[in-house]
């Protein structure tokens, strides 16, 4: 059975691309669905003094269930709209980064 993967994913050479599209400033830190191609991330953290940064990264690797070393931030870092690489050689759940949990109906 094929499972598909999101249109904010891709597999690369060093593990994994992710578009993200960050809303800073937001009341809690969740995931807020998809958004032109990418997951939709709403932060607690303000877009200063790069806050909003280190906060999508320790976000994102409490969700994927990774470690902060293996989240980085690649481009876009003072756009809403950024490009992360995960560091590792197996597939995270999807599953975890979208509204209803569930890869399939994709």
């Amino acid at each position: 059975m094929k499972i598909s993967k999101p249109e904010f994913v891709r597999k690369h050479s060093d593990g994994w691309r992710l578009s993200v599209w960050v809303q800073p400033g937001a009341r809690k830190s969740e995931v807020a669905g998809e958004y032109q191609g990418c997951v939709k991330i709403r932060l607690a953290a303000p877009a200063v003094d790069n806050k909003a940064n280190k906060g999508l990264v320790k976000f994102l690797a409490e969700r994927l269930k990774m470690k902060k070393s293996q989240v980085a931030i690649i481009s876009g870092f003072t756009n809403r709209k950024k490009l992360l690489t995960l560091d590792t050689a197996v597939e995270p759940d999807w599953g975890i980064l979208l509204p209803d949990g569930n890869c399939d109906n994709l």
